[in-house]
């Protein structure tokens, strides 16, 4: 029963919820914990609070780090307090300090984490869990939907299946990821925009992984947005170069190589697509 959505707000998440029947009583469903770190998002976080909420898992751990918003942010999370397990709006040093605080908070069995500016689709801490349970892997992931704000399009971000070997290949949709919290690592601090990527490097090779060819997730592609905006192009170059530093993950040798097979590669699984 949670507050009524803002006026004209209709569809999921704000007039619809999934049917808290789809999950079946005899089974123990494992705690799920899902992170929001957040700073003066408050066009977009109401949104994201709902997709989590309004999944009706049975066993769900909700964590929401705000750095100190002052646009609002605050007065949503306090609306939705009753059904968060916990929150925090103060400065911290940013998203990355934000998600650690969050997961160093966690007793769920499984994680993972929501930028306040993404959102969940409908059913999906069912279908996720459900294939932990069932398959016994690691890592979960799947699509994502880039919506343009602007323009109001929808875009299927369809990606290969991640394999060890092209695993520096940038590729995960990052809200579309579930992992158990028993291969789960922190985020290097340092990293301002490619945080998920070098955790991935970390974190997924050598672990068993599921594959869900359907969207999970739901990003919103703004100005303002990380992976979208200009002004951010410098910054991801920095992490880049600061993630393979000979004292980090270390040189490339086969750079070239494994990009070019990529290319092979991304061009088979089209044509496999379009017959």
């Amino acid at each position: 029963m949670l507050p009524a959505p803002p006026p004209g707000k209709t569809g999921w998440p704000w007039d619809r919820q999934t049917d808290p029947a789809r999950y079946d009583e005899k089974i123990n469903w494992p705690k799920l914990t899902i992170v929001t770190p957040s700073y003066n998002q408050a066009a977009f976080l109401e949104q994201t609070i709902r997709a989590v909420l309004l999944q009706n898992y049975p066993n769900l751990e909700y964590i929401v780090m705000d750095g100190g918003s002052n646009d609002g942010s605050l007065q949503i999370i306090e609306k939705y307090a009753p059904w968060i397990s916990y929150y925090q709006h103060e400065k911290d040093r940013g998203q990355s300090h934000a998600i650690n605080m969050g997961f160093s908070l966690s007793s769920g069995s499984y994680h993972a984490w929501i930028n306040s500016d993404d959102y969940y689709l409908e059913g999906v801490f069912h279908k996720v869990i459900t294939s932990f349970i069932k398959t016994a892997v690691d890592f979960v992931y799947g699509y994502g939907i880039d919506h343009n704000v602007l323009t109001g399009e929808d875009k299927l971000n369809r990606i290969l299946p991640f394999t060890d070997y092209f695993i520096k290949i940038p590729g995960l949709v990052q809200p579309s990821t579930f992992w158990n919290s028993q291969i789960h690592e922190p985020i290097w601090e340092e990293l301002h925009c490619a945080l998920d990527y070098e955790l991935w490097l970390r974190l997924v090779k050598g672990h068993r992984r599921l594959f869900i060819k359907q969207p999970l997730s739901v990003a919103h592609i703004h100005d303002e947005a990380k992976t979208h905006s200009p002004k951010m192009k410098a910054q991801w170059e920095a992490d880049h170069q600061k993630i393979w530093a000979a004292d980090a993950h270390g040189i490339v040798s086969e750079w070239k190589k494994i990009v070019f097979l990529n290319k092979i590669r991304t061009k088979l699984y089209s044509l496999f697509r379009s017959k």
